[in-house]
């Protein structure tokens, strides 16, 4: 993904994003002619002339004030509306680039950090319309119909103008460039390093409470925190120097157009109230012009955002990541299935430049990490594999699931699995994994994903059957909460909770990574023959990854995993 595909993402349509900018030129342009009206008025007024020659200003000025305002009000409706439409399109556009990469292609962006770039960084493309683009198209055209009208009464104070304005222009982006423009460029991943620190430090709080280290992380937080309030200070102190610009630079004008003038004054019909229109109206003008300098500032942190997220979003899924390719057409089968793995390899995404394709798509360049590897997963198998630290235990578990691309042959049902999109494989092989993910829900939220047409009584059933019934009847009931990735409940309960998702969704393949990881070793026994047995004897195949002993009588079969050697 681009960024420019995400700037174009962000930008409404023209049918929409054209009202708000009407409707924002009107209420601009109802400021100026106010203070023009306004100024000829009390001008002309001190003359004393007739009341009859001051109606038509008058009613000038109350039109002016009620437009401005009621435009500005119907401009902030079209004009948000617009830019927050856009918001979800860009949203599912960025999700539907990243689902088929997750979750092994993201393994090199910091969850804090991926949270900021997928909600700060996408709310941020809404000040593209917002805060860039109307802003330079309304600045713009009042701009010009100013200067039009200011030469129409005095040509040299219309020429003073637009110099002014074009020197404002220029300058107030310098100024604004030269005093927070590497601070806007940097607010972006400053929050998101922020986000990533307060992340890690509160998910893994426990293990720097037992080592003493929660000073440090405080500290590293700290620093975070203190770079980031520096750069929101230094933008802050760049939209104050811009407009300090602006405002000089309008004062500048109202004396030079006075310079200009007081001279023609009686000459050409150019009398006093005239004078006072092309005096204050550069101070109306320049109100509205300032947004340029600054939308010049909105736009590096859009754009500094909108690289954000194009950094996260490959253009190309990464080697190693299967991609559904003009072959995966068929549906997965119903019922038991057959799964036949013959000298299947792996390699993570991310592991070095991919000099040869191995057979099956494996890059020759990556480091090996599932050593070739053969078995049959027949209905109702009970298989143990097992294999030492780094022997590729949980890549097997990635590569079964269509986490991960593969060298050899892995079959379904005799088919290539490549001949099914990757969502199909997973609808018949499903993975508990090491460290299961518990919603911050209650007990029967974190079920019905799994089945959402399931009824208490079924949930209630599948929990018995894991031997989480009674502990949830004591919990008081399927309302109970599991607390934030499941810190309420402890490492045996979240493996029989992931369990009882997985019977829920009916896999014919189930695969257990590890359930015994998080487990203290004297119920790690219990554990397994436990979850063997929910598991049912049926057609329900079980793949069990462990790196502890099993009982024989508990598993048909063992696979042994070697040591990767490249």
């Amino acid at each position: 993904m681009r960024r420019a595909e995400v700037l174009r993402l962000a930008q409404p349509k023209l049918v929409r994003f054209l009202p708000g900018v009407a409707f924002g030129l009107l209420s601009a342009l109802c400021a100026v002619g106010l203070l023009a009206t306004a100024a000829w008025l009390i001008t002309r007024a001190a003359e004393m002339p007739p009341i009859l020659f001051l109606s038509m200003a008058m009613v000038g000025v109350r039109a002016f004030a009620l437009g401005r305002a009621a435009f500005r009000y119907v401009e902030r409706l079209f004009s948000h509306d617009a830019a927050f439409a856009t918001l979800p399109e860009l949203r599912v556009g960025v999700y539907e680039r990243l689902v088929p990469v997750s979750p092994d292609g993201l393994g090199g962006t910091r969850r804090g950090d991926l949270l900021a770039r997928l909600v700060g960084d996408v709310d941020e493309q809404q000040n593209l319309p917002l805060r860039v683009v109307q802003p330079l198209v309304v600045s713009g055209l009042t701009a010009v119909a100013s200067v039009v009208v200011m030469s129409i009464v005095l040509p040299a104070a219309g020429f003073v103008l637009g110099v002014a304005l074009v020197a404002v222009f220029v300058l107030g982006t310098v100024v604004n460039a030269l005093v927070s423009g590497r601070a806007e460029r940097a607010i972006a991943g400053l929050r998101g390093s922020y986000q990533a620190e307060l992340a890690d430090h509160l998910t893994h709080l426990d293990v720097l409470t037992a080592y003493g280290a929660v000073a440090a992380g405080r500290e590293r937080l700290a620093d975070a925190d203190r770079d980031l309030t520096r750069a929101v200070l230094r933008r802050s102190a760049g939209v104050g120097a811009t407009s300090a610009l602006v405002v000089l630079v309008a004062g500048l004008v109202t004396v030079l157009t006075l310079v200009v003038g007081v001279p023609t004054l009686g000459t050409g019909g150019f009398g006093g109230p005239a004078l006072a229109v092309v005096a204050l109206l550069p101070l109306a003008v320049f109100e509205v012009v300032a947004m340029v300098p600054l939308a010049a500032g909105a736009w590096r942190q859009v754009s500094a955002s909108a690289d954000r997220i194009a950094s996260v979003v490959p253009d190309e899924v990464p080697e190693g990541i299967p991609v559904d390719g003009p072959r995966a057409t068929r549906r997965a089968p119903s019922g038991p299935v057959r799964l036949s793995l013959r000298g299947v390899t792996a390699r993570w995404p991310g592991g070095g430049d991919a000099a040869a394709e191995a057979p099956g798509g494996a890059a020759a360049g990556r480091p090996l990490a599932l050593a070739p590897v053969s078995f049959e997963v027949e209905p109702g198998d009970r298989i143990l594999v097992r294999g030492g630290s780094g022997a590729g235990k949980t890549t097997l578990a990635h590569v079964l699931v269509r986490f991960l691309d593969h060298g050899g042959d892995y079959l379904l049902d005799g088919v290539d699995v490549a001949e099914y999109p990757a969502d199909e494989v997973r609808r018949v092989v499903g993975l508990c994994e090491q460290r299961p993910y518990l919603f911050d829900d209650d007990i029967r939220q974190n079920l019905l994903f799994a089945k959402d047409t399931a009824t208490d009584g079924e949930l209630e059933a599948v929990l018995d059957r894991v031997g989480l019934g009674d502990w949830m009847r004591a919990r008081g009931g399927l309302r109970a909460r599991v607390g934030d990735r499941g810190a309420l409940v402890s490492g045996g309960q979240a493996q029989r909770l992931a369990l009882a998702r997985a019977l829920l969704a009916e896999f014919p393949v189930l695969v257990l990574d590890e359930p015994t990881a998080n487990v203290d070793p004297d119920r790690a026994d219990a554990l397994v023959r436990d979850l063997l047995q929910a598991a049912g004897r049926g057609d329900r195949a079980v793949v069990l990854i462990s790196h502890t002993p099993v009982d024989d009588e508990l598993v048909t079969k063992t696979v042994r995993l070697e040591a990767p050697r490249d």
